[in-house]
Order: C-alpha cells, then structure tokens, then sequence
C-alpha cells in the first residue's frame, strides 16, 4: 500500500476536524509500518491559547497524531474500519521526549512500527521529526 490521502485516511480514523492531526499517508506496509505528514498551520484552534504570544503545538496534540497515525496501521493490518464498529484507543504512552517545539509553518513527519499484537492490543515505537 503506498500514499493514502485524507478521504481515505477518513475510511481509517473516525476523528474529524479539528482533531484529525493526519494529513497524508506517505507509505504504509501492513503489519509493519506506516509514515505520514501533519502540516502545521496557525489557524488551528489550540494556537488561540498556547500560546498567544508564542504559537507551540501541544506536546499532547503530538502524541495523538502518533496514535491516529498507529490507529490507521492497525486498522489497515486487520482489514477493518471504524464504520465496521471497531474502536481503538490510546491505552499508554512511554519515553515521550520533545527536543524542540513544533511551530505553525512545520511539517511534522511521523513514523510508526507494529512492535506485537495480541488480542487486540497492540504496541507500536513512534517518531515525529
């Protein structure tokens, strides 16, 4: 499978705006991995309050474009959508390190590997560069 634009990305993720943080799809194995671009602009609403003077992408705002990023492998690795009536959530978070703030203008470039699954859990090693 290789790009995945946003009326396909929306057959994968049930979020919508202002939440969904995928913007493209640039190459996605099944099983394996997947990586994406969220293009960061000022006119998204969390920059109205963080912060006014500095615009900065929340840290959160971060981990959640990983987690629809590891949503949308997920999905595509078990051959099921949303509209099928799966859910998926963000069960935990570890070694989260931010080195530098992401800023409107940015393009945050995001990876995510399947490291196991089972039972319909799965764990994944994330980026965003």
């Amino acid at each position: 499978m290789s790009e995945m634009y946003i009326e396909e990305i929306r057959k994968f993720l049930p979020h919508r705006y202002p939440f969904l943080l995928v913007d493209r799809v640039t190459e996605c194995t099944p099983g394996e991995s997947i990586t994406a671009i969220k293009n960061v602009s000022v006119n998204e609403p969390h920059f109205t309050g963080h912060f006014p003077q500095q615009a900065i992408m929340p840290g959160v705002l971060i981990i959640e474009a990983m987690a629809q990023l590891s949503g949308i492998l997920g999905f595509v690795t078990v051959g099921r959508k949303p509209s099928d009536g799966v859910v998926q959530y963000l069960a935990g978070s570890s070694k989260a390190r931010f080195k530098r703030p992401v800023l409107p203008g940015d393009q945050l470039c995001m990876e995510s590997e399947l490291i196991s699954g089972k039972r319909g859990i799965y764990k994944f090693e994330c980026r965003a560069l």
